[in-house]
């Protein structure tokens, strides 16, 4: 199945999951086992040896996540991050360089600064919307990828993928997009010359707040291949089980989505007029710095708010505390309405390092709830 064949949210309720040919079961099972009875010595029926090398669920929710991303190998992981670390050192070799964005989620600037850093990867942290600074980072012969995040967590800054994959392409290196804050369903990153397209399926894909993993599609079949070998090489895979809550979430991620973003573009518009708000960040506004790059490779603008305070740090901390409706949580994307401090919580990991994010920040991951009841919170919350 694929995008020139089937709609998106066709794609996302069948692609994958056929009915069951033995019983006809419209959902995939949940092949919950660990190991398979070969069929004889060198023999695997259908290929299954052992599930962390294959397991029909996954495969299922692999194949799904490929349909809807555009691509030709979609890989499911435990985690984001798991998926993230398969990625770096499937790609990248000690004593490689890697440039960042100077507003990266706080864990993956973990996983450079703290893990990857002690591998032997160096890496250079650039703002990405401002292409002559990233490519004054670049150290030909030794930078093998660009790691991009647009929308960016949690400043929503946005990043022209077409512009930075021709700019990695010409040093012949690749360009990583990490696309959990947009979806796919707003947002397809291959198509505009990303090689790489990466997930937390934790948020918006499984959309509940009741599974984690991580995701990776390619639209090569090439690194595809490479990328398989180390997800079974490494072994962090998610089960059987948390496959199949993610591809259940997938299926309604359209209809989600939409209205998180109606729900955001009210909420932004809001706080733009309100006099405790110092600044709204959020690329659905035309005073947004990105919005124009944002309207040419999204087709919305996502359920992500970040705001600033015109009382500081104390005030931002103290609205996170009075929200009452949004509950103070970390993590984004589910069907409920999340509020959070990241300079204390998300990107604590950033402080103190070029990435600190400011202390009068508040991010918001706008749900599905009836949004008068979510201004209305936000309208005591902010007192």
């Amino acid at each position: 199945m694929t995008v020139e064949s089937y709609g998106f949210d066709t794609l996302a309720i069948h692609a994958g999951q056929e009915p069951d040919p033995r019983t006809g079961a419209v959902v995939p099972p949940i092949y919950q086992t660990s190991t398979y009875a070969q069929d004889a010595v060198g023999a695997p029926r259908l290929g299954y040896e052992y599930s962390r090398s294959g397991n029909p669920t996954r495969d299922s929710l692999q194949e799904c996540l490929a349909a809807i991303e555009n691509g030709r190998r979609g890989l499911a992981f435990a985690s984001g991050l798991a998926a993230e670390d398969t990625l770096l050192r499937t790609v990248c070799r000690p004593g490689d360089h890697v440039v960042i964005p100077n507003d990266a989620y706080g864990g993956t600037f973990r996983l450079f600064s703290k893990v990857a850093e002690r591998w032997g990867l160096d890496w250079t942290a650039v703002p990405l919307d401002d292409i002559d600074a990233v490519r004054a980072a670049f150290r030909p012969g030794h930078t093998r990828l660009i790691w991009s995040e647009t929308p960016t967590n949690p400043l929503l800054n946005v990043n022209d993928i077409a512009l930075l994959a021709g700019l990695a392409h010409e040093y012949d290196a690749l360009l990583a997009v990490d696309n959990t804050f947009a979806s796919p369903y707003l947002q397809q990153p291959l198509a505009f010359g990303a090689d790489v397209v990466i997930h937390s399926t934790t948020k918006y894909l499984g959309g509940h707040s009741d599974v984690v993993g991580g995701a990776l599609v390619t639209a090569d079949a090439g690194l595809g291949e490479e990328l398989a070998f180390h997800q079974n090489a490494m072994g962090a895979v998610n089960g059987p089980f948390d496959a199949w809550l993610t591809l259940r979430g997938i299926k309604t991620l359209g209809v989600r989505m939409d209205r998180h973003c109606d729900n955001a573009e009210r909420i932004a518009a809001y706080l733009s007029e309100h006099r405790a708000v110092a600044e709204v960040l959020y690329p659905g506004l035309e005073t947004h710095r990105g919005h124009e790059v944002a309207a040419k490779q999204m087709s919305r603008f996502g359920g992500m708010v970040s705001f600033r305070t015109a009382g500081g740090p104390e005030q931002a901390v103290a609205v996170c505390n009075r929200a009452k409706l949004f509950v103070l949580a970390e993590s984004l994307g589910g069907v409920e309405s999340l509020i959070e401090h990241p300079g204390q919580m998300t990107h604590l990991s950033a402080a103190g390092s070029a990435l600190e994010v400011p202390a009068d920040l508040v991010r918001l991951s706008v749900g599905i709830e009836t949004v008068d009841d979510l201004l209305a919170d936000l309208e005591q919350a902010l007192g």
